[in-house]
């Protein structure tokens, strides 16, 4: 599978020496590739399979304003769950948070299925040291040329890679996250956490409906149909936003902007922007660019929840900027 190495070849750069012993960044063993086949299975396989049959289901329980809404409702939340907690919050420190907002993100990031908050982190940054490069986790640009090699990427990009890959040691790319007792307690429910982003939904439709069939059409829409739908979502900025669309600022790695899914995203599709400035809590870096993420962040800020939130200065940004002829612009700074 593309960008993933043999266990037994480890390149030297995926050492890093703390005092006199090497310590390997990533892990790869037959037993952690186990949990991460029945991971794939279940939180990435499944909700295909229950979008299929949610729609069979139609024919015995056509769909209604119920469902609608706890699609929509489920999406939201997990879906700021995981762009403000998981991404701007715990990976990238983008601003900093009250323990209960902290703790309320943790577990909507988690009811996603995207993977525990630590290991999801870890995954992340690495993603970001290597990012388009070797040890890049989820790269499309690393399949070879021509049309073949390109959608050999995207397939493996948005979908393949978590099959089976080296895991980033937590310990190098994560000391942060396992040093806080009670995010580390949140992370070890994970499980739970999305069995209650499945229950919920199917508690609301069999409430509703005071029916069985209620509840399968609530687990349904609200959650394993919202799962399917948030996963292509979250995938598609790691596969076609690498390939295709806008590159204003100047990055190391093949990162774009897919402002028309701005909102879709909750503002996840200003991505170049976001690896240009990765410290940066607005994607969107510019009030008329659509970026839900931080509209929440800057609530929470106004409410005395989130301090600390950063953005990138104009001059930062223009120095950054490329200009017409595909170079950075010059700074206007001494």
């Amino acid at each position: 599978m593309v960008g993933v190495r043999p266990a037994t070849h480890v390149p030297e750069s995926d050492f890093e020496t703390v005092g006199s012993t090497p310590r390997k960044k990533t892990i790869s063993s037959p037993y952690l590739h186990r949990l991460q086949r029945r991971h794939f299975l279940l939180f990435d396989v499944l909700p295909i399979a229950g979008t299929a049959a949610a729609l069979a289901f139609l024919t015995v329980h056509p769909i209604g304003v119920t469902e609608l809404a706890l699609l929509f409702s489920m999406w939201v939340v997990t879906g700021l769950g995981v762009t403000v907690g998981y991404h701007r919050l715990f990976t990238h420190r983008t601003f900093k948070a009250a323990p209960s907002v902290v703790a309320v993100l943790a577990v909507l990031g988690s009811m996603a299925g995207q993977g525990g908050v630590v290991s999801w982190v870890a995954l992340h940054r690495r993603h970001h040291e290597c990012s388009d490069r070797e040890g890049d986790p989820h790269s499309p640009n690393l399949a070879g040329g021509g049309l073949k090699g390109r959608l050999r990427g995207l397939a493996h990009s948005h979908f393949l890679w978590m099959r089976r890959h080296e895991y980033p040691n937590v310990v190098h790319y994560a000391p942060d996250l396992i040093r806080n007792r009670a995010l580390v307690r949140v992370a070890r429910l994970y499980y739970y956490w999305v069995a209650l982003g499945l229950a919920l939904p199917a508690l609301v439709g069999g409430l509703v409906y005071q029916s069985w069939a209620g509840a399968v059409s609530g687990l349904f829409w609200g959650g394993l149909v919202r799962m399917f739908v948030l996963e292509h979502i979250i995938w598609a900025i790691n596969s076609f936003l690498h390939m295709f669309g806008t590159h204003p600022y100047e990055s190391r790695e093949n990162s774009r902007n897919g402002g028309i899914f701005a909102l879709l995203t909750f503002g996840e599709s200003w991505h170049n922007n976001h690896h240009a400035f990765p410290d940066s809590s607005s994607f969107g870096l510019s009030w008329y660019r659509l970026d839900p993420g931080y509209w929440l962040i800057k609530i929470l800020a106004l409410g005395g929840l989130a301090w600390d939130v950063k953005r990138p200065s104009e001059e930062r940004m223009k120095a950054s900027r490329i200009s017409r002829n595909g170079k950075p612009a010059p700074s206007t700074t001494a």
